[in-house]
C-alpha cells in the first residue's frame, strides 16, 4: 500500500464513524425511551477507552492494514488459532453492512424529500423472498430505495478506486459539507429553547422504571449502540498508508474517539430533548428515513432549508459509507494477506487499493440492501462487532505479556489497560443480555455468522497454505535487534479469558431471557 496520508487526514476518513449515530438513533430511542442519550454516552465512553489500548497495538504493527482486529488477532493466533480469524471476520461483518444501511437510508432521505410520498417511485415494490422465519415481516424486496442505494455504493466504489489520498479529500469535503454543519446546527435548538428538560422526565427506561425489565431495555440499547459508538477504532485501518504510522496512528485513533464521544453525546441529547419520546417513536424516526425532516422542524427550517438539511444529512451518511467501504475492504485484504481469508482477496491495484475486496463488499451489500428491515441487519452484525471487541479488548494485555520487548512507540496507561480488559467481559454479557431484544433470531443467526469464519479459515490455512502462515504475519512483533519472536508467556490466561467471555455471554442470556 502507498504511504500517502497524514494522521489528521486519517481522522477525516475515520469521522464517518460519527455519522453512524443516525443509523440507529430512532431505533434505540424507540426501545429505551428518555434514557437514550445516557445509552449513547456510556457506549461512546467505552469506545473511547478502548481506543487507548488499540492505539498501543496499532503502533506496534505499522505495516498492517485493515484495523485493530488484525492487531488483536496476532495475539490470539499463538494460543487459539480459530479465535483470531473470528475476530477479524466479526470486524468485517460489522463494518460491511454499513454500506447497505447507509446507502439505503441516504436513498430514503432523498426520495422522501424530493419525491411525493404517493409517487410511483416511492410506492412500487417487488417482494422476492419471504424471510418471516427469521423475523416477522422480514423480506427481500426490490424498490426505488434499493436501486438508488446501489447507485450510491457504485459511486463510492469509483471514488475509492483511485487511492487513499483521493478518498481522504472526498471525506474532508463530505465532513465540511455535511457532518460539520449538522453538528453545529444541533446547537441551534439548545440556544433557541427547543430542547426542554421535560422531555427527559421521567428519566427511566421506556417501561417506566429501573426494574428488571428496565435494565433489560438499557442493556439492549447498549448492545446496539456499540455497533456505532465503538467505531472510532476504524482510524487505525490505514496504518500501512500513513506517512508516520508509529507516531500518527495513536493520534488518529484517540482524536477520532474524542470527536465521536462529543457527537454521540450532543446529537441524541438534542433529538430527545427537542422531540420527546412521542416524537422519537414516530415511524419515520424509528426507521431513520424521517430524521432529516424532524431535524429541520427542530431548527424551524422552511421548505428550502429543509431540503438543504436533508442533503447535508445525506452527505453525512455517505461519509459513513465511504469509511465503511475503505475499512471493510482493507480488513478483508489484510485477512487474506495474513493467511486467514481466501487468497484471491490478497490483491492491490496500481493505486494500492484492495479492489477485489471492494467488489466482494459491493456484491454482499447489494444483497443486504434488498432486506426490508435494516435494524435487524444491524443487530445481527452488532453480535459480530461486539464479539470482535470482546476478543480485542483482551488481546492488548496478551500482547503485553507475550511480547514485552516488542517496539511500543505508544504505551497505554496501565489502569486503562486493566479497565478495558474488564470491559471485554461486559461486552460478552451485553450480547447475551441485549441481543434478543432486537429479535428472537438475532443471537443464533449472529453466532452462526461468526462461526462461518472457521471453515473459511481452515480451508485457507490447511488446504491452500498447507498449515503454514505467511512469514510476514508476525514480523512486526519481533523485538528490535532480534530475529525471532519472544516465546509466549501468557500460559493459561488467554484460555481462562476466553472461558470467562463465554460464561459472561451465557450468564447475560440466562439472567434476562433464560428463566
Amino acid at each position: 500500500m502507498h504511504r500517502a496520508v497524514n494522521w489528521w487526514q486519517v481522522v477525516f476518513i475515520a469521522l464517518g464513524a460519527c455519522a453512524l449515530v443516525m443509523f440507529s438513533l430512532g431505533g434505540i430511542s424507540a426501545v429505551v425511551g428518555t434514557i437514550s442519550p445516557l445509552v449513547w454516552f456510556v457506549s461512546a465512553t467505552i469506545g473511547l477507552l478502548a481506543t487507548f489500548v488499540y492505539a498501543e497495538m496499532a503502533a506496534m504493527m505499522p505495516n498492517k492494514s485493515g484495523g485493530t482486529a488484525n492487531y488483536g488477532a496476532t495475539a490470539w493466533i499463538r494460543h487459539v488459532k480459530v479465535v483470531a480469524p473470528m475476530s477479524v471476520w466479526g470486524n468485517w461483518i460489522a463494518y460491511s453492512p454499513i454500506l447497505a444501511i447507509g446507502a439505503g437510508l441516504g436513498a430514503g432521505y432523498l426520495l422522501s424529500i424530493f419525491i411525493p410520498p404517493d409517487h410511483y417511485l416511492n410506492t412500487w415494490q417487488l417482494t422476492l423472498v419471504d424471510l418471516g422465519m427469521l423475523k416477522p415481516g422480514l423480506t427481500l424486496r426490490a424498490n426505488a430505495q434499493f436501486v438508488l442505494g446501489t447507485i450510491i455504493m457504485l459511486v463510492i466504489w469509483t471514488i475509492q478506486h483511485a487511492g487513499i489520498l483521493r478518498t481522504a479529500y472526498v471525506q474532508i469535503a463530505l465532513t465540511v459539507g455535511g457532518l460539520l454543519p449538522l453538528v453545529l446546527a444541533c446547537f441551534l435548538p439548545l440556544v433557541g429553547g427547543k430542547v426542554t428538560m421535560d422531555n427527559f422526565s421521567p428519566f427511566v427506561p421506556l417501561n417506566g422504571a429501573w426494574d428488571f425489565e428496565g435494565w433489560k431495555l438499557f442493556l439492549g440499547g447498549l448492545f446496539v449502540a456499540a455497533w456505532s459508538a465503538y467505531a472510532a477504532e476504524n482510524a487505525v485501518c490505514y496504518m500501512s498508508e500513513m506517512k508516520d504510522p508509529e507516531d500518527g496512528g495513536p493520534k488518529a485513533i484517540i482524536w477520532t474517539g474524542v470527536l465521536c464521544l462529543i457527537v454521540y453525546s450532543v446529537v441524541p441529547f438534542v433529538f430527545q430533548g427537542g422531540l420527546g419520546t412521542e416524537g422519537m417513536l414516530s415511524p419515520g424516526i424509528v426507521t431513520g428515513e424521517g430524521v432529516g425532516a424532524a431535524f429541520a422542524g427542530l431548527i424551524g427550517a422552511g421548505p428550502f432549508l429543509t431540503k438543504l438539511l436533508v442533503v447535508m444529512l445525506t452527505f453525512s451518511l455517505l461519509l459513513g459509507v465511504m469509511t465503511a467501504m475503505a475499512d471493510s475492504a482493507r480488513t478483508l485484504y489484510q485477512g487474506a494477506h495474513d493467511g486467514w481469508f481466501p487468497k484471491f482477496l490478497d490483491h492491490l491495484n496500481e493505486h494500492g487499493v484492495p479492489t477485489r475486496a471492494m467488489w466482494v463488499d459491493l456484491a454482499f451489500n447489494a444483497f443486504l440492501l434488498l432486506m426490508s428491515d435494516y435494524l435487524f441487519v444491524l443487530a445481527v452484525s452488532a453480535v459480530n462487532y461486539v464479539i470482535f471487541h470482546t476478543l480485542n479488548m483482551s488481546s492488548a494485555w496478551i500482547h503485553r505479556i507475550d511480547n514485552p520487548r516488542s517496539n511500543r512507540p505508544y504505551r497505554a496507561p496501565t489502569v486503562i489497560m486493566a479497565i478495558v480488559g474488564c470491559l471485554s467481559f461486559v461486552n460478552a454479557f451485553l450480547i447475551g443480555a441485549g441481543a434478543n431484544l432486537w429479535g428472537d433470531g438475532v443471537i443464533p443467526l449472529g453466532l452462526a455468522v461468526a462461526f462461518a469464519s472457521v471453515p473459511v479459515f481452515l480451508y485457507r490455512h490447511y488446504v491452500t497454505d498447507g498449515g503454514k502462515f505467511p512469514d510476514h504475519m508476525l514480523s512486526d512483533l519481533i523485538p528490535p535487534g532480534e530475529t525471532e519472536l519472544t516465546p509466549t508467556r501468557a500460559g493459561i490466561l488467554p484460555y481462562l479469558a476466553l472461558g470467562g467471555m463465554i460464561v459472561s455471554m451465557w450468564a447475560g442470556y440466562q439472567i434476562f431471557w433464560g428463566f
